[in-house]
């Protein structure tokens, strides 16, 4: 199948996947079709399997690389020392990261049941290790007598979840800055393991 003029794959792949994960973060992955993609590119919808083989793999290439992403930069991220000092930095760390990609933390999290049984298991484990980062912070906490959780993993995803949930709500120019968004979570996570 021949490609439109002047298409070149390091320009248009990229678009397919600004257009995609723009129409499922606002549609939901089942309401949009690959011609509703292809629209949205400029290109015809056939010329969309040159850089897909399918809408499902379109889905978790762009779970799979936000979650890569995400991972990445906690890698590199400053961590600092103790358990109460590293907890602050996945706060904000997590809210920061997050609130600069809506679209990919809302498709992320909400189009998992949308996934085959081989590419959740994948994205699962991705997320693991993120949140496998936040428990052993808590663990540690825990055995320092810093922290004060009845149970780590509950405790972890309930930070998670509070933290993620940012992205709901949060409005660029609004009445809270990012710094003091960020500022007034840490308190509460804090709060919330009794530090």
């Amino acid at each position: 199948m021949a490609r439109k003029t002047g298409s070149h794959s390091q320009i248009t792949g990229p678009k397919v996947r600004h257009a995609a994960q723009r129409l499922f973060a606002r549609h939901g992955f089942a309401a949009v079709s690959m011609r509703q993609i292809a629209g949205e590119v400029g290109v015809q919808a056939g010329a969309l399997y040159l850089y897909t083989p399918d809408k499902q793999t379109l889905l978790f290439d762009l779970m799979r690389s936000h979650l890569e992403e995400l991972l990445a930069a906690w890698q590199v991220q400053g961590k600092g020392i103790g358990p109460l000092r590293q907890l602050e930095c996945f706060v904000r760390f997590h809210i920061g990261f997050h609130l600069e990609r809506p679209e990919a933390v809302f498709i992320a999290y909400m189009e998992l049941r949308n996934l085959s049984d081989e590419n959740f298991a994948v994205i699962e484990a991705l997320r693991k290790r993120y949140e496998d980062a936040l428990e052993e912070i808590l663990c540690a906490g825990q055995q320092a007598g810093v922290f004060a959780v009845p149970d780590t993993k509950l405790s972890m995803m309930a930070l998670i979840a509070m933290l993620t949930g940012v992205n709901t709500w949060y409005q660029e120019g609004g009445r809270l800055s990012k710094a003091k968004v960020e500022e007034i979570y840490w308190d509460m996570a804090r709060k919330a393991v009794a530090a």
